[in-house]
């Protein structure tokens, strides 16, 4: 196993990250241990959770697969796992989370009544990484940092990081930290695929020059590389195949974000690509996306933990300048698929 480190901390993370935001609905708690166990025993040893979590996210649930990943947790030596988790973000912003009453915000009280509940959920004395899972509209960054430079200092976070963050908004928090002398963001979790490549227009700049790392999510852009969407036919149990019968508008605004015409057509030619190698589609999206200098480890996801092989044999794949420039020509083709 290869680990990275995180920006200018002293976590040294696998280059896959274990996510769990389906823990606790499509995924039981029984499968969730067995995909948790089989990725520590092969040598991951970051974990990705979020008090929001699982999905679809919804009052009810808000919280289980915290407890699920705290009680797992008993099982291994706390000082072996590097923990991540996320306070929701703003209500201000694209959408209302359905905890503490849709009245969320990155402030001072927000931050410490999520942590709090965090670290009772998951039974654990501190985080490694803390995030903030998307910026608020409204209150001053300088507020958010100073809340999360008080959770470092009092020894409840080790390092924190933003999520869904644009290039304004991580280099306007970067600039802050240094001018307040407060901790900065170290890591930027955005979605970021073959599908999805626009981390590169300016986030990538950013990170590069202030040594920042990305973790990248949805690396299968929520599965569709795996070309289960294949135009003609949507897997009854996909989460896609749900969302797009909701009458909820930012749901199917998503699915239909996700799987267009262009996504399906760009899906095709890797699929074309990955059988020219000899190795899964999967396989193929995350030896892409963990090959970058400015990634320190990729977030994966499954259901059920066979899935993991697919995603597992990416560690021991490093793509050629060929395959590589396939890749991009591919993106030149195909611009911008997810938008």
């Amino acid at each position: 196993m290869k680990f990275n480190y995180i920006g200018k901390t002293g976590l040294r993370v696998s280059e896959i990250c274990c996510g769990t935001m389906t823990f606790g609905t499509t995924t039981n708690k029984k499968e969730a241990f067995r995909i948790m166990d089989k990725a520590y025993e092969r040598g991951i040893n970051f974990f990705d959770t979020a008090e929001l979590y699982p999905v679809p996210p919804t009052a009810e649930l808000a919280g289980i697969t915290e407890e699920i990943v705290g009680e797992w947790l008993k099982t291994k030596q706390r000082d072996s796992i590097i923990l991540a988790s996320k306070v929701a973000g703003a209500a201000s912003g694209w959408f209302v989370p359905p905890i503490r009453h849709g009245m969320t915000a990155i402030d001072s009280f927000h931050i410490q009544q999520a942590v709090e509940k965090s670290l009772k959920k998951l039974d654990v004395d501190y985080l490694d990484l803390y995030q903030m899972h998307w910026p608020d509209t409204v209150v001053p960054i300088e507020e958010s940092l100073d809340a999360f430079d008080r959770l470092v200092k009092s020894g409840k976070v080790r390092y924190i990081g933003t999520s869904n963050d644009t290039a304004y908004g991580l280099s306007k928090a970067t600039e802050t930290s240094k001018h307040k002398n407060l901790k900065r963001f170290e890591s930027i979790q955005n979605n970021f695929s073959l599908l999805n490549p626009r981390f590169f227009d300016e986030l990538k700049t950013v990170c590069e020059n202030e040594n920042i790392s990305l973790l990248p999510y949805s690396p299968m852009a929520g599965g569709v590389l795996s070309g289960k969407y294949n135009g003609d036919f949507y897997p009854e149990d996909a989460r896609f195949s749900m969302y797009l019968k909701s009458e909820n508008p930012r749901v199917r605004a998503m699915s239909d974000r996700f799987i267009n015409n262009k996504t399906i057509e760009a899906t095709g030619k890797y699929i074309n690509l990955a059988k020219e190698l000899g190795i899964s589609p999967v396989t193929l999206a995350i030896a892409w996306s963990k090959q970058f200098d400015f990634v320190a480890s990729t977030i994966i996801g499954a259901r059920v933990h066979e899935q993991l092989d697919d995603s597992f044999a990416a560690l021991d794949l490093t793509l050629t300048n060929d395959t590589l420039g396939q890749i991009e020509k591919i993106q030149a083709e195909t611009l911008y698929p997810m938008g």
